[in-house]
């Protein structure tokens, strides 16, 4: 593998994570709980699509190939996705969302910490960037884990199921494979043993602050880094790429 192919490869990573989450919380758009959150998750949905199309954009400029973000966002296939699982399930009640979001929102704060000493520009740049939105994500999401962990009897059980059954989907985001070997060698990449230590520290500091348990499970599904995805993603893709694909090259 060529250092083109394992950029190229690791910028969709980054770009499909931040794309899917984002469709994902673009779904509560007049369906958020009070106004103020309805409003607060279609804006941090839309820091999520902005941090895509940046990231996508440049994948394309990396692989030399005349497609641009667009192209990569909306004409590819399941298979070719390389978001994490734990992105793409589904909102389900807002507790689920939340516990969601809390997981991934800490794995990408002490991320994108880390990109921003990469070695390539251009991804120091998007990461110093998109961190300082992602701090705000994170602030919002641990306020909703206290205030519903914390919160009533109901409240607090919803919230503990949904980490119970998001749990599985933790394992994923520290896989690594030849493509993190050779760009943690040049520096562009982080090693993810480094962001885990940071990530479980931290989980564990909020679950426990907010009430919960720490989930008790040890199945860990994995399978992103080669296009393999549980049953949600086929269905969120159709649902963002019909447009696209039904009215191709059309420009609004």
């Amino acid at each position: 593998m060529t250092l083109q192919q394992a950029k190229f490869e690791y910028l969709l990573r980054l770009g499909d994570s931040s794309l899917i989450i984002g469709h994902r919380l673009s779904e509560w758009c007049g369906h958020g709980p009070i106004l103020e959150e309805d409003i607060a998750l279609i804006n941090i949905a839309l820091d999520f699509v902005g941090n895509a199309t940046s990231i996508l954009a440049y994948a394309a400029q990396v692989e030399g190939k005349e497609r641009t973000e667009d192209d990569l966002a909306y004409m590819r296939n399941e298979r070719d996705y390389r978001n994490l699982l734990l992105t793409e399930q589904p909102n389900g009640d807002y507790a689920t969302t939340i516990a969601r979001q809390f997981l991934y929102d800490v794995y990408t704060f002490f991320l994108y910490e880390e990109l921003k000493k990469s070695k390539d520009d251009t991804i120091a740049a998007i990461a110093t960037k998109s961190h300082k939105e992602i701090t705000y994500h994170l602030r919002h999401t641990t306020e909703w884990m206290y205030r519903l962990g914390d919160g009533t009897e109901e409240s607090h059980q919803r919230l503990q199921n949904a980490l119970n059954d998001l749990w599985m989907f933790t394992g994923d985001l520290f896989d690594m494979d030849e493509v993190d070997a050779l760009l943690i060698k040049e520096g562009i990449a982080p090693d993810l043993e480094k962001i885990k230590e940071a990530w479980e520290k931290h989980v564990k500091e909020v679950i426990i602050e907010a009430t919960l348990q720490m989930p008790a499970t040890t199945i860990k599904q994995t399978g992103s880094r080669e296009g393999r995805h549980t049953e949600h993603l086929g269905y969120l893709i159709a649902e963002m790429q019909y447009i696209p694909r039904s009215y191709p090259n059309t420009k609004w």
